[in-house]
């Protein structure tokens, strides 16, 4: 397990007080020692300049942090300047992505419009210099026309020359493996490391999985909707669930976890624990 990775990400904060929050959040999340923290980068742009102050100050606390980069609605030039002011505050990871696109903003904006043309640009910008996650969609991207286009899409990325992928969240664990197969059958060779959204609200999670496109398996929904207001089973309930998931891709050999921890400890610390992998990985 010593190449097995484990990585944390975070979403920006608009309060001084959710800042300390996501510092002590990152401070509890940093005994496990992951590989690096990732920072997520608003619909648009939207939170670019919170996103660039908090992974520069992550990434000076011991621990490497990553962030988030979309193409949508921005020109080369302010993509390239972005570039040059990671590189020089020892940022050495992008996750690179086209991004959600702001209400009333069109899929044209910006000179770059898909994730495999940033890749592209960030290679022929700063060489080696980084390395580039992209995202993968193990039951398709919401917007893709269709599956297949979708897989093409992906190993577009890849040949761009991304270095590996984080998949957005998922409860059907077939569906991460036959997208791992199918793009391996295309000639991916990078690894593809599953994302994981432990559970604690029913309500919250079911609006996330509608907007992203993530299947909720229905015997986990309906066993959430029998708790209704019964946080503390719900909690319960999802951490099995979610547990017994990270387990199998485990066994089966999978390259590291990627913990989309909404600014939360517990719920990923108690996952990720149960899988005793602390002291192997």
């Amino acid at each position: 397990m010593s190449d097995f990775r484990l990585s944390f990400e975070f979403f920006p904060t608009k309060t001084e007080e959710g800042h300390k929050k996501l510092l002590a959040t990152r401070d509890m999340l940093a005994t496990e020692m992951p590989e690096f923290f990732s920072v997520t980068y608003g619909a648009g742009g939207s939170t670019r300049d919170r996103t660039l102050s908090i992974v520069t100050e992550l990434n000076n606390m011991g621990i490497p942090a990553a962030p988030h980069l979309s193409c949508v609605g921005d020109s080369k030039a302010e993509i390239r300047d972005l570039l040059n002011i990671y590189k020089e505050n020892g940022i050495n990871r992008i996750v690179a992505l086209r991004g959600d696109l702001p209400s009333g903003m069109k899929a044209s904006s910006g000179e770059l419009r898909f994730a495999n043309e940033l890749v592209e640009f960030i290679r022929e910008e700063t060489g080696d210099h980084f390395q580039l996650e992209v995202a993968a969609y193990p039951e398709m991207h919401p917007q893709a026309t269709n599956f297949e286009n979708d897989l093409d899409n992906f190993v577009r990325k890849v040949e761009a020359g991304a270095n590996s992928a984080i998949t957005q969240y998922f409860y059907n664990i077939d569906s991460f493996y036959y997208f791992v197969d199918r793009v391996q059958a295309k000639g991916v060779q990078i690894p593809i490391v599953p994302g994981i959204m432990p559970i604690t609200n029913y309500s919250k999670l079911a609006r996330f999985s509608e907007a992203c496109g993530a299947e909720i398996p229905r015997w986990i929904a309906k066993q959430l909707q029998a708790y209704g207001d019964d946080i503390e089973s719900i909690q319960k309930f999802g951490e099995e669930v979610v547990t017994e998931m990270c387990q199998e891709l485990v066994d089966q050999g999978v390259p590291g976890l990627h913990f989309y921890t909404l600014n939360q400890a517990a719920p990923n610390l108690a996952v990720w624990r149960n899988l005793d992998l602390g002291e192997e990985s």
